[in-house]
């Protein structure tokens, strides 16, 4: 528990293997409510760990670099394997590898993720206001019972530059 205070992990309490084998669904799920660290576990007990956390509803995430870690990685809803000194089985197993074993890249990625998802909500809005209103300029033409107002070439040129433009900016 010290180390994990030192490194700024919130634990209250420690669990070893035997310790959680002792403990039954609901125990296990008690002891999860609170700041747990498990140490000392199998991977069975890993395994046990995941499932019973998304039993209550968490979004798991787990690190691993082991044989030993593989099951429970490949479970967990974001397995993440150390790329360097991890085994080719976890990062096989995992979701996401760590090419440097560095913590922060996760941080890194995830910022980087959410920055590119906000730029495709941004473009597609752009793009369906865009071709809502050439959509809209076609079908009430159509409907008036007029001529077409926009060739078919024309619609072509302007999604080229609306759509082309939108699809260099995302790259």
């Amino acid at each position: 528990l010290a180390i994990a205070r030192q490194v700024g992990l919130p634990a209250e309490r420690a669990l070893t293997g035997p310790e959680l084998d002792a403990l039954d669904d609901a125990g296990l799920d008690a002891a999860l409510d609170g700041a747990t660290l498990f140490a000392r576990t199998t991977p069975a007990q890993k395994l046990r760990i995941v499932e019973r956390l998304q039993a209550g509803g968490a979004i798991v995430g787990m690190t691993g670099d082991g044989v030993n870690d593989a099951p429970a990685l490949k479970r967990a809803d974001i397995g993440i394997a150390m790329g360097l000194r991890g085994t080719e089985v976890a990062r096989g197993a995992a979701d996401i590898v760590l090419t440097d074993d560095d913590f922060s890249s996760i941080v890194a990625g995830i910022e980087e993720g959410r920055r590119q998802h906000d730029n495709i909500r941004k473009s597609v809005r752009y793009l369906l206001s865009s071709n809502a209103g050439e959509v809209l300029t076609v079908l009430g033409s159509l409907a008036l019972g007029g001529p077409l107002i926009l060739l078919p070439a024309q619609i072509l040129w302007m999604n080229l530059v609306t759509d082309g433009m939108s699809a260099l900016a995302l790259g």
